[in-house]
């Protein structure tokens, strides 16, 4: 065969272009299973995280397992328990579907000493890309003990602020109800001053459209949980 020839060319690429698909394909399922454990440490970090316990990719089964273990379940749009692993929910997919054909995953969390924490987790869409996170409430289901949030591309020192505890420690002791028992959620607003207000966050300055995205998210995602929380 003629080295120079195009049939030469085209057959010479097309069998790199094979090899080299053939090893990437390889070595991506070789890694597969490292990668699922990598992803599966990374969430028991964030829902220890917020319920201020923090956790390193060493220790967080042993704590997850400690503080949670099978103490989580999944919730339909009426409150009610249905069958399903709470940790395989991809809320990815779940925040595609109408509100009543979605499952509501909640890890129940004991504390040294007792107290009782209902973690849920949260997923929207900001500016550039996702966002996420995990918002644990006290006994009263109604009063938020932590929270923790993070991105896959908002803008440095803007919207992607999220997930630093600048702007995640404000959540804590805002509560989603008020006194009459309203679903109020929690807004995140441009102001000065939103300590008075139960129900209201600082929005971040310059990251307008990523604030308003997590307060969608809050809203979209915590009020699937209504009727279990008044329960």
């Amino acid at each position: 065969m003629d080295r120079q020839g195009n049939t030469y060319t085209f057959l010479y690429a097309s069998v790199m272009v094979i090899m080299v698909a053939a090893v990437l394909a390889f070595v991506s399922q070789s890694l597969k299973d490292l990668q699922d454990k990598n992803v599966e440490v990374a969430k028991k970090i964030d829902i220890l995280k917020s319920v201020n316990i923090e956790s390193t990719a060493v220790d967080a089964k042993d704590k997850f397992n400690k503080y949670i273990g099978e103490n989580s379940f999944i919730l339909n749009i009426n409150g009610e328990k249905t069958s399903g692993v709470a940790f395989d929910v991809d809320l990815a997919k779940e925040i595609k579907k109408e509100d009543s054909d979605r499952q509501y995953p909640v890890y129940e969390c004991t504390l040294d000493g007792g107290a009782k924490k209902y973690v849920i987790p949260v997923r929207g869409k900001g500016l550039w890309g996702p966002i996420w996170g995990y918002v644990s409430l006290n006994e009263d289901k109604n009063t938020i003990f932590g929270a923790t949030f993070d991105h896959a591309k908002e803008t440095p020192g803007l919207g992607a602020e999220i997930n630093k505890e600048a702007f995640q420690k404000p959540f804590v002791g805002k509560q989603l109800f008020d006194n009459s028992g309203k679903f109020m959620s929690v807004k995140v607003l441009k102001s000065t001053d939103t300590s008075a207000n139960l129900h209201a966050v600082d929005a971040i300055s310059g990251g307008t459209i990523t604030s308003k995205g997590l307060e969608a998210m809050l809203e979209d995602c915590l009020s699937g949980y209504e009727k279990f929380l008044k329960n």
